[in-house]
């Protein structure tokens, strides 16, 4: 197992072309789960995690997430379902940002262990603080006082996964 989670992370990239398949209900739980068991500071489980597969709803985020880019087409890449994690603002949970952040690195390990694609997503943070985005948030059952901290396209991979990039020298260093 301790090896098969090392070859995971080491092939893990990020996907930006996916079928129009949805993924099944046990997948999508499964990544879901995976970011519950994300560390979080003191255990405080502070993040939220929004799943959404509804067309009029991820129609709506494309077209919010395009007013804080300039790139051309959909920014969550045609994935039949988005991920979004929330958490705390500073003022109330210093650890919010890095937390939600764990939350999302482990759903997108969990993800291309089980054989689905997935991409990290920004500008959620700038999308949630507009009024729009607070009313999704409300639509959502969130409570309030939380921030956009990212999202993950998540669906089933259109083209094979390209080998990793090699690791740039010295990238890590050990001090005895």
């Amino acid at each position: 197992m301790y090896i098969d989670v090392l070859k995971c992370l080491r092939e893990r990239r990020s996907v930006r072309a996916f079928k129009s398949e949805q993924i099944t209900d046990e997948e999508l739980k499964a990544v879901l789960e995976a970011g519950t068991f994300a560390p979080t500071g003191m255990n405080y489980q502070d993040p939220w995690i929004v799943a959404v597969q509804n067309p009029d709803i991820i129609a709506q985020l494309v077209r919010m997430n395009k007013q804080f880019t300039e790139q051309e087409g959909n920014p969550y890449y045609d994935a039949p379902t988005i991920v979004l994690v929330f958490a705390s603002r500073p003022e109330k949970w210093k650890n919010g940002m890095a937390d939600g952040s764990l939350v999302l690195g482990n759903m997108m390990n969990a993800a291309h262990a089980i054989g689905l694609g997935s991409c990290w997503i920004n500008r959620e943070h700038e999308m949630f603080d507009t009024e729009e985005g607070r009313e999704l948030m409300s639509q959502f059952g969130l409570p309030e006082g939380l921030m956009g901290v990212g999202a993950l396209s998540l669906g089933y991979p259109a083209a094979p996964l390209r080998p990793a990039r090699p690791r740039k020298d010295n990238y890590y260093r050990v001090i005895k």
